[in-house]
């Protein structure tokens, strides 16, 4: 897996101080998307063990508290990603409690895959659906167009 971004102290993507990593990857290419850069796998940096590892050092972190992590991109939930982002989403799990996960992907919750749905049965929050450019607002918390939908799943 690629990432394009990553921000160990975030307030923006996400509720209270985050963690924020921004992976490479998405087949969906919404027109209007604010993120095009991160769209094909190969760009952007390997993701290797010690960014992992790094992640889990800023999430455990007592100076900054953190409430958790956030997964964007381009789209964690791209079939490539989903490896490594299944393990790094376990290990937070084990390593980091009382931290909670948010993911936003193009993919609707109700067509996810078994391996896709895998990563979402342990994470907490996922924004699902395209974003689209006629149906975007400004003044949606947590999302970029209307269709798009915020589901609390623990």
């Amino acid at each position: 897996m690629n990432y394009h971004q990553y921000y160990p102290v975030d307030i923006v993507n996400g509720p209270g101080t985050r963690c924020t990593l921004f992976v490479s990857g998405c087949v969906h290419e919404c027109p209007g998307c604010y993120n095009k850069s991160t769209w094909r796998l190969n760009s952007g940096m390997a993701f290797t063990q010690e960014m992992e590892d790094r992640i889990i050092a800023d999430l455990n972190d007592t100076r900054i508290r953190r409430q958790g992590l956030s997964l964007s991109g381009g789209d964690p939930l791209h079939p490539q990603n989903i490896a490594d982002v299944l393990k790094l989403v376990k290990r937070v799990r084990e390593e980091c409690p009382g931290k909670d996960i948010w993911i936003w992907t193009g993919y609707k919750l109700d067509e996810l895959t078994a391996d896709q749905r895998e990563v979402v049965d342990l994470i907490n929050v996922l924004i699902d659906g395209k974003f689209v450019q006629d149906l975007k607002d400004p003044s949606l918390i947590w999302r970029g167009s209307s269709n798009q939908v915020v589901h609390h799943l623990r």
